[in-house]
């Protein structure tokens, strides 16, 4: 057995997401593939999520050594301020009034900020910067509607690797409204907002 401690991490963090996910959805109704209610959705996407991670978990027991280089001082204390400032900005927006901490918007702000603090160090950029559009994709959705949602989180993603450029993220987030488009709106007839509501 040749443990492979990236994968290994990175297994646990899958495993213990999709978990957490799969929790969190219990109350939503599930539906069909055909109908789907809203827990139908995440409650998939935790599922292949969970099997990612068994199958990273599995492969971490046989591919190593990989060990995890040493972090840096700037990767420590952002990680830290990111906790930190992440779960000060939840809290404040659950105080808040209005949509700031109406439904489940006090967390969606709390891992924004929690993940936009160590994106600032270039080696955590690729992880934090994506997982914070995920959160604005989610803060975004209801208020200013599906298309604008998606285009925000793709450019907000774009800044995780400097090769991006601005055709190719513009092509991107054409491409992903229109297939988003066709086939939650159009056939799967979700009822979500496409556009602003104001």
């Amino acid at each position: 057995m040749k443990l492979n401690t990236k994968d290994l991490l990175s297994a646990g963090l899958l495993i213990g997401l999709a978990a957490i996910g799969l929790w969190l959805n219990m109350d939503h109704t599930m539906g069909s593939a055909r109908r789907m209610g809203p827990g139908y959705m995440p409650w998939l996407s935790f599922a292949v999520m969970l099997g990612l991670g068994i199958l990273v978990l599995g492969s971490g027991l046989f591919n190593g050594p990989d060990p995890i280089e040493k972090w840096t001082s700037a990767e420590i204390f952002s990680l830290i301020g990111g906790a930190v400032l992440g779960t000060a900005a939840g809290m404040l927006a659950a105080q808040a009034p209005g949509w700031a901490s109406a439904s489940w918007n006090p967390l969606g702000i709390g891992i924004f900020v929690g993940c936009m603090i160590p994106s600032i160090v270039k080696s955590w950029r690729p992880l934090f910067l994506i997982s914070a559009a995920f959160a604005l994709f989610g803060l975004m959705l209801e208020p200013v509607g599906l298309m604008a949602a998606i285009a925000a989180a793709v450019i907000l993603s774009a800044f995780a690797d400097e090769t991006h450029t601005p055709k190719g993220v513009t092509g991107l987030v054409v491409f992903l409204c229109v297939l988003c488009w066709a086939v939650f709106i159009y056939e799967l007839d979700i009822r979500v907002p496409v556009w602003p509501q104001f």
